[in-house]
């Protein structure tokens, strides 16, 4: 069944985060995100943004999504004839860049079809699982005893898995106090997001007596060469998350023995539909996968919890509970329920914002109508 779209809504939202979460490049207090709604005659789907507030994490930025959106790739969308999910990403090839706002532009479009289809997004994608295992990313502290409390909190809520926020001056020692006070069966890694060089290889072989899962993006995302040499120092295997944006990318690094673990982020690689053939092209190398988290919302959450139900994902991912750090989310709240999230089996994402909630935290909103193909 094609489709017919009659508008696109974009949404700014501004959420408060229960507590600062501090990462090497910068902290948030608030968490702004744009939401993407896709109206037929028939009902609607939603999609969620994970650019951030200002080009930090990526050159993507909230405020700009909505510019892209209305000023090029909505009327890219609209010379479509028939429109179906599969058609979304080609139509928006031509614009280079923004894969996050096309993300949200695709993930409103397939959950729209997909509800019209009364199909979940996780039969859609192939999931395997009705529940997920969920880590928790923990961020950089104002010191030792208050990242040890941190942890411990996380712990018994029974997160599966621990992920360190780390930079030059706050990374070996942290990890060797969390590993002192809670000992070596919790599951540990570390995300760098950027912060290091090749020159500091010597220094992050510091963390390979902890026994971590994985260091995540050490080295600037373009530095494929120097993870590559990175690798060949370390014995913590490295995981790469800001360097992948495509499949083609991940099986790139993979052949140049840059990484032996890959973060997938759906908004990262431009949607849901190149974040399975991201986990396709890792299935088939070998090489475990795991879904990174963005601070989304219930919505983006739905779709997170959805995909981390592939087979190939078999490392617990960024996919916390809601209070992890909204004290309301705008639609019903994931619970942690003995260290898992339950996959949403209703149909598209299985989750809708509830309007009040959404409206309470509202910035800006827009109408786009959706032009008709001549």
């Amino acid at each position: 069944m094609k489709m017919q779209l009659t508008g696109i809504e974009v949404r700014q939202i501004a959420v408060p985060l229960v507590s600062p979460f501090r990462t090497s490049f910068g902290t948030q207090h608030s968490r702004e995100i744009a939401l993407v709604r896709a109206e037929t005659p028939d009902g609607e789907g939603w999609g969620e943004c994970g650019a951030m507030s200002a080009p930090l994490y990526s050159s993507e930025y909230t405020r700009a999504v909505g510019d892209v959106l209305r000023d090029y790739l909505i009327p890219a969308l609209a010379t479509v004839r028939d429109l179906d999910p599969w058609q979304v990403a080609p139509a928006l090839a031509p614009i280079k860049g923004h894969r996050m706002a096309k993300a949200a532009l695709e993930t409103a479009v397939l959950d729209a079809w997909l509800r019209a289809h009364r199909i979940s997004f996780a039969t859609w994608l192939g999931a395997t699982r009705e529940r997920v295992a969920a880590g928790v990313s923990v961020g950089i502290m104002d010191s030792i005893p208050q990242l040890l409390d941190a942890v411990g909190g996380y712990l018994a809520e029974g997160y599966a898995r621990i992920k360190l926020k780390i930079e030059p001056g706050w990374d070996v020692e942290p990890v060797r106090a969390v590993r002192e006070r809670f000992g070596d069966e919790v599951l540990l890694q570390v995300d760098a997001n950027t912060a290091y060089h090749v020159s500091d290889a010597r220094h992050l072989a510091r963390l390979d007596p902890f026994d971590l899962l994985l260091i995540e993006q050490p080295l600037d995302e373009e530095d494929i060469r120097g993870h590559a040499e990175l690798a060949k120092v370390l014995r913590t295997p490295i995981c790469l998350d800001e360097s992948i944006v495509s499949a083609r990318s991940a099986a790139d690094a993979i052949a140049l023995g840059a990484c032996s673990v890959v973060n997938i982020k759906p908004s990262r690689v431009g949607g849901y539909l190149e974040a399975r053939r991201v986990h396709d092209v890792c299935v088939a190398h070998g090489v475990p996968v795991w879904c990174g988290g963005m601070l989304e919302t219930g919505l983006g959450r739905a779709a997170n919890v959805a995909l981390a139900a592939l087979p190939g994902f078999t490392l617990p991912g960024d996919t916390s509970a809601s209070d992890r750090y909204y004290a309301t989310d705008i639609t019903e709240p994931f619970v942690l329920i003995d260290g898992h999230l339950d996959v949403p089996q209703g149909p598209g994402l299985g989750r809708t914002p509830v309007p009040e909630l959404l409206d309470s935290v509202t910035v800006t909103k827009e109408w786009i109508p959706f032009p008709r193909p001549s």
